[in-house]
């Protein structure tokens, strides 16, 4: 129920979509309802074994699922979302998409024989500059909605090279590759994982963290994005 005090707290100061930056009604979250009609959703939620994001991956480590909310393309409409988040200082954006994920991808089985989450780790160093790891807040709306518990004490990130925007395929393999530390092992061994990031688009980041994952021994892990980029 919409109380007087929230209708008047969005009269005096409007919330605006994350993508379009019009105003949101009443009823509406993060994302206004045409905004959220245009995301450019994939289809891996119903093909989560074998797809494009999947076969990125394929022979990296052993993976089981694979999905992202959408396609991701720099400076489209949709990329705002991630950008708002990422580095505009609104990490409720994240929990929202990780809500929306959740419900969608729970209809499809997605989640069933998952132990835990993973968020990739952020370096300490950009964690203080940012205040907060956005993989975190996706982990915790889809926690909110599975009630999967969520770990950042199985995997920590050693380092911090700089971002991974504008470099090249094999650069990302080489800025990411001994870039984390499995430091949970005992709690990863005989585990479902699902590791959760932003945004994949080599997949440098997800390998390097899924095979520091699977030196736990007897590891399952499934991967979960909100963007992809296509190749």
């Amino acid at each position: 129920m919409y109380t007087f005090f929230s209708r008047l707290l969005d009269l005096l100061s409007p919330r605006l979509c994350a993508i379009c930056g019009n105003r949101l009604a009443i009823s509406e979250q993060v994302i206004c309802t045409g905004c959220n009609f245009d995301l450019p959703r994939t289809p891996f939620g119903r093909m989560p074994y074998d797809n494009e994001m999947a076969r990125l991956l394929w022979g990296q480590f052993t993976v089981e699922r694979v999905s992202a909310l959408f396609f991701y393309t720099p400076k489209s409409p949709a990329s705002h979302v991630i950008l708002k988040m990422k580095y505009k200082n609104h990490p409720e954006v994240g929990v929202f998409l990780g809500r929306m994920t959740a419900r969608e991808l729970a209809q499809k089985g997605f989640f069933d024989g998952i132990d835990m989450i993973v968020p990739v780790p952020l370096a300490p160093k950009r964690r203080r500059e940012r205040g907060y790891n956005q993989s975190e807040e996706i982990a915790r709306g889809v926690s909110e909605v599975t009630h999967l518990p969520v770990r950042t004490d199985i995997i920590a990130r050693k380092s911090f090279h700089g971002s991974q925007t504008h470099l090249e395929k094999w650069e990302r393999r080489e800025n990411v590759a001994d870039a984390f530390i499995l430091t949970g092992g005992g709690a990863a061994s005989g585990k479902h994982i699902l590791l959760i990031d932003d945004v994949m688009t080599t997949g440098a980041t997800i390998i390097a963290c899924g095979r520091e994952l699977a030196k736990a021994g007897d590891v399952h892990i499934s991967v979960l994005t909100m963007g992809f980029t296509k190749s």
